[in-house]
């Protein structure tokens, strides 16, 4: 097929690798042009614009920041109204509830087949092709979008029409923040008790209280390696998004929250959501 990614970064250059490896004609296109050239060296053809990274797609998958930059891209700068007919768009970032209903507004006004489908999953997953697609949107796109679904990931789940696939991807992501959150804080419990970080990866591995998600966050947190797989300023951001979904009072995702927003002020924002441990202890990041 010919599939247009717009959107580069960590999620949507390896998504466009493997969509390339699938046998896939790809478009890619990114507002910060050096994010998408080195794809060119894998067959990939590098756009200069997205109206000129849409003419002829089959498939146009947006993978941006949030919702106000899919908007920008699809609606503000006309590329939405260039889309070829019957061409079909997957919006696959998280954007949250109200962007989503925007979005899939401007597709039906366009007459653009839409499908909702954010992933779960991070840089690693992404690279290997083994995200989770939540997926939603008309039945009788299931078979078009499937070359594209199964090149990008393992899992599909279709949840229901248009904006369910956003609604469980808050739902994942909550979930994910509160592990995150907990598995910082209890090694800073530790370190104050006069135990080792890593004597509580051990004592929980194999055992019921054990996940492959603990072990590898923890592991970052211990040893302060915090390059990208899910930036910080990312989950802060989605963090937000669930608060805004939910609705009510949800006192522990609050203080989530609250602890993304002083990590990031620390000056952590671009490095891995692991780096809310720092947060914990008030240590700014290096200025390099």
């Amino acid at each position: 097929m010919r599939v247009t990614v717009l959107g580069t970064g960590i999620m949507g250059a390896a998504m466009a690798r493997n969509l390339l490896r699938a046998g896939h004609e790809v478009t890619v296109w990114n507002r910060s042009a050096r994010r998408a050239t080195p794809l060119a060296e894998e067959g990939a053809r590098v756009a200069g614009s997205p109206l000129d990274a849409v003419a002829g797609a089959e498939v146009v998958l947006t993978m941006l920041t949030d919702g106000a930059a899919v908007e920008e891209v699809m609606a503000d700068e006309g590329t939405l109204g260039a889309l070829p007919e019957g061409c079909v768009w997957i919006q696959a970032s998280t954007v949250g509830v109200d962007a989503c209903e925007r979005l899939a507004a401007l597709a039906e006004e366009a007459g653009v087949p839409f499908v909702d489908a954010p992933v779960s999953g991070t840089r690693q997953p992404a690279e290997k092709g083994e995200l989770m697609i939540l997926a939603s949107g008309p039945e009788e796109l299931q078979e078009r979008c499937a070359p594209v679904f199964d090149a990008i990931g393992s899992t599909t789940r279709w949840v229901g029409p248009a904006g369910a696939g956003t609604r469980f991807k808050l739902v994942m992501n909550a979930w994910v923040l509160i592990l995150n959150s907990g598995i910082a804080e209890t090694l800073t419990v530790a370190r104050g008790l006069g135990f080792l970080p890593e004597q509580v990866l051990e004592a929980i591995a194999g055992g019921p209280l054990d996940s492959a998600y603990a072990q590898l966050k923890g592991r970052l947190m211990i040893e302060g390696e915090f390059e990208p797989s899910f930036p910080l300023k990312h989950a802060r951001k989605d963090a937000q998004l669930v608060l805004e979904a939910a609705r009510r009072e949800l006192p522990l995702l609050e203080a989530v929250a609250e602890q993304l927003e002083h990590a990031e002020a620390l000056g952590y924002g671009d490095a891995d959501l692991a780096a809310t441990i720092r947060g914990l202890t008030d240590v700014p990041a290096r200025a390099d």
